[in-house]
This record gives structure tokens, sequence and C-alpha cells, in this order.
């Protein structure tokens, strides 16, 4: 397994734990509310927020939750979010990318600098870490009925730079600058994916124990409770071993 496929496997794992589901839809909610808030409520000239939609109704969001996620983002005197970025080192010098999205960015930063100075990590200055992630567009899309090899093709088609098969799902990554053509792809070819996203792959990944990894796992998922952190992307391998653990 790959470790897109592996990083998508946690991430369905966590999504059947009711606490971790309700985090998740609470952070598609604050995406679609950025999406409205940039370019407006319409979906269908508005990218970003037909992105967020597509990935509320593949985490099996009620329409309600998304309509008034889209009503909050039409509402001018209402919070505004902002996002901000962190980067870091964790325990045995795995690099840590936190994004977040906020109305406080004091309370984000003093959050975000206690988590790694509780679990002795080091935060550093934007930009020190980003040479060591690439940006890459994932897809996580149900195989359902779907014809694998003609899928493949229209993938490759689309500018997909790898497809993987694991158990019900295929992991479709691209390059960043393909993604809006990708997800307009599977729009043509009416197939709705579980998940979408831009994701920060590492360019090298550092192999911990299943201990230390266990350790890290544990810091990793810190930052992701705080209700501010939308994202943490790592270096650290993530071995079987530690994937069936969770």
């Amino acid at each position: 397994m790959s470790g897109h496929n592996k990083w998508s496997t946690i991430k369905r794992k966590k999504g059947a734990n009711d606490a971790k589901r309700s985090k998740i839809f609470s952070k598609i909610i604050k995406e679609i509310t950025i999406a409205v808030k940039e370019s407006g409520p319409d979906a269908d000239a508005n990218p970003r927020l037909r992105l967020a939609i597509a990935n509320a109704k593949g985490a099996s969001m009620p329409k309600d939750n998304i309509e008034r996620a889209i009503n909050k983002g039409k509402d001018k005197d209402g919070s505004t979010f902002v996002e901000y970025t962190f980067e870091g080192y964790l325990p045995h010098g795995i690099a840590a990318y936190v994004e977040c999205t906020s109305d406080n960015q004091q309370r984000t930063v003093s959050n975000v600098r206690s988590i790694f100075n509780k679990y002795s990590g080091n935060l550093g200055t934007n930009g020190s870490l980003s040479f060591m992630f690439d940006r890459k567009g994932v897809f996580t899309i149900p195989l359902g009925d779907l014809d694998q090899d003609e899928f493949e093709l229209e993938m490759i088609d689309a500018g997909a730079e790898d497809l993987e098969v694991e158990e019900s799902f295929v992991t479709v990554t691209t390059a960043m600058e393909d993604f809006g053509t990708l997800m307009k792809k599977l729009d043509e070819l009416a197939i709705e994916p579980e998940s979408a996203e831009l994701r920060r792959i590492p360019k090298d990944t550092t192999t911990l124990s299943l201990e230390d990894s266990k350790k890290v796992m544990k810091i990793i998922e810190s930052f992701e409770e705080d209700d501010d952190v939308q994202n943490v992307f790592h270096n650290m391998e993530l071995t079987d071993e530690l994937v069936d653990s969770m």
C-alpha cells in the first residue's frame, strides 16, 4: 500500500469515529464558508466551493448542514476566517506542516506553539520546510461498478500521475496544476469522489519504530483535535504495522 493510500485509510478509520466525524464536518463547514466569502455561493462558478461540497457529500454530511454553511458564508456580518500555516519539527526529526483556519490569530498561534512545546517539538518559520513537500491533488474514489481499465485511461488523459487500488477504493494522484482538470473530468463522468484535496506529500519519509511512530501520531492527533487545525502533513513513513494498529 502506498503512502497516499495509507493516508486515506487512516482518514477513513478516523471518519468512522463519531467524535472524529464531527471534527471532519467542522473542517468542511469552515472550507465551505471561506469558499462562499471568497467567490460567492454559486458552486458552478466557484471551484473551491464545488470541491468543498463534494467533500461534504463524500463525508455523508447532511444537506441541511451544507446549506447552513453556505448561508453562513453569505452573511457579511459573520465571522471572518483566515488561513494560517505553521512548520516545525516533531521528535525524532519528523517534519510537520500544520494548516489552520481561524477567526482569532492570537489563539491559533498560541495553541499550535503550545502543542509543539508540550511534546518537545520545534516551531520554525514559515517556508522553512516547504522544500520537503510537493503539493499534489489526491482523490479517493469508491470503486463501485467502475470499469477500472476504462477509468484508468480517462484519468491518465486528465493528468493523473498515479492510480492505486486498495480494497474498495482507488486513489488518484495528480500534479497541483492538473487538480481542476481532473475534478472536471470526474464531473463529466458523473463520478463522485469520497474526498478530493490538495495534500503536501513528503519527498522523502523517515521510518520509525512502531512505538515511536505511535508517539508521533499522538502528537499529530493533538494538533488535529484543535478546532482551528484543518490539516497536518508530515514526513513520517506510515508503515503497514502502524496503520493496522490504529
